[in-house]
């Protein structure tokens, strides 16, 4: 067990060393993506807002409404038109993914969207799926970073998860681990944060960042169709997630007179009790099929979002798809795709979102911090170690309690020996008295003589 946790740990350091500055850029930028759609939105219409003329006045038919835009756009196609259930919201009119506001009851043109809000999150966008490459080549090789760094990241989930399981499940262990602690010096603070972060947003992250792995990679997309049963479907052109910013097939298109009825329009509204926003795509020829997407929820709730299909001709309804209808496949990949914004949850869920993207930043930073000082230490350690081994070895001077007791057992005292052709004592202890002769030594330190002369 040891050896494991050793061997994740060390793969979770290196791992987010590897792919942090990455990770970085990802999570800060999806702190500014949190409430795009609402700001975007707001910045578009808060000056178009207007009252109905007069009490229980009624909105201009759809094809007035695209004529409209149409002709003070040069004839330019209009594909869809969408009004809210707020009477007071601007009529939008598409212009392949442009947007032009108009009055609704009067059919006069409001404006544009503000195109400064909508650069800056598409230039936010563009960092966020491909580290700030906005066309050309590199893209594809900045998205195969992101969807490998986004991958790494899943890993670093999981198993930062892992190692932070308690060896020992005690409340004390589990509170030092989860909650924030006040004065803490640098190091200390970074692994409280880290954990604590890490604790919280466990499960969040885990959602949002497999999520992103659903949306960058086709086997991943295909892999949540076998999970539900089902055989995946084709993939788009441009793979999941990768669709291009253009107005697509009908761009170029004219939309002919007359080909929305005020009764499919009515149809619609009553299709769908309590609905916020309809959406109707305009057909391609009259007598085409008619689809209106209907929501009861915001743009990313596709679980409160249906399509109805009318015959173009009779008005009949041809098809109605509620999010019940669908496959369980296609819910669950519908509904993977905005749990990466949080918005499947509404409001709550981009919150949700957005805070746990601040947090996957801190664990970046706390990460990387921990990892410097650890790898500081071991080369530190290992200078030391180094140094130790080049220096020669000194002799070991030994304490004064180590030397009295050697004095005590006598292993201290001085050994006597003899020189050669001398009868003098050698005494090791004074090699400087020793080495000279007992003739040569003064009076007073020549030994007293004990023969006898007869």
């Amino acid at each position: 067990m040891k050896t494991l946790r050793r061997i994740v740990f060390w793969l979770h350091l290196s791992t987010g060393v590897s792919v942090g500055a990455v990770v970085l850029i990802m999570s800060a930028t999806g702190v500014l993506l949190t409430y795009e759609k609402q700001i975007i939105r707001w910045a578009d219409t808060r000056t178009y807002r207007e009252a109905p003329p007069a009490p229980g006045a009624q909105r201009l038919p759809i094809d007035r409404l695209a004529q409209a835009v149409s002709s003070a756009n040069g004839g330019a196609a209009v594909t869809t038109v969408t009004l809210w259930a707020d009477r007071s919201a601007p009529a939008a009119v598409a212009i392949g993914t442009r947007p032009v506001y108009v009055n609704p009851y009067t059919g006069a043109i409001l404006g544009e969207g503000s195109e400064k809000t909508r650069a800056f999150f598409r230039r936010v966008t563009d960092w966020h799926r491909w580290l700030g490459v906005a066309v050309g080549p590199g893209r594809v090789t900045a998205r195969a970073i992101t969807g490998a760094s986004n991958l790494a990241f899943l890993f670093l989930v999981v198993s930062g998860f892992y190692l932070w399981l308690p060896k020992i499940w005690t409340w004390r262990q589990i509170r030092n681990i989860a909650w924030f602690k006040g004065g803490l010096r640098a190091k200390a603070r970074d692994f409280n944060w880290h954990n604590t972060i890490g604790f919280w947003s466990a499960v969040p992250l885990a959602i949002i960042v497999f999520s992103g792995v659903v949306i960058s990679y086709p086997w991943a997309s295909d892999l949540v169709y076998r999970i539900a049963g089902e055989s995946p479907p084709a993939q788009r052109a441009g793979g999941p997630g990768g669709g291009g910013r253009g107005g697509g097939p009908d761009a170029g298109r004219r939309p002919p007179a007359q080909v929305v009825a005020d009764s499919m329009w009515a149809r619609a509204e009553s299709q769908v009790e309590g609905w916020k926003s309809i959406a109707v795509r305009l057909p391609a020829s009259a007598g085409a099929p008619v689809v209106f997407t209907i929501n009861r929820g915001e743009a990313g709730q596709p679980q409160k979002r249906a399509t109805l299909t009318l015959d173009g001709s009779t008005g009949e309804v041809t098809r109605w798809e509620p999010f019940s209808s669908l496959t369980p496949g296609r819910r669950l990949r519908s509904i993977l795709r905005f749990a990466h914004t949080g918005e499947v949850l509404g409001l709550a869920g981009q919150t949700i979102a957005g805070l746990v993207s601040a947090g996957g930043a801190v664990l970046v930073y706390t990460g990387i911090s921990l990892a410097v000082r650890r790898l500081w230490a071991a080369f530190a350690a290992s200078s030391s170690w180094q140094l130790r081994r080049a220096s020669p070895k000194r002799a070991r001077v030994p304490s004064s309690a180590e030397a009295g007791r050697r004095l005590r057992s006598g292993a201290g005292a001085p050994q006597e020996r003899y020189a050669p052709g001398s009868i003098a004592t050698v005494s090791s202890s004074n090699p400087d008295r020793s080495s000279r002769s007992r003739h040569e030594r003064p009076s007073s330190e020549r030994p007293a003589r004990t023969d006898t002369i007869m």
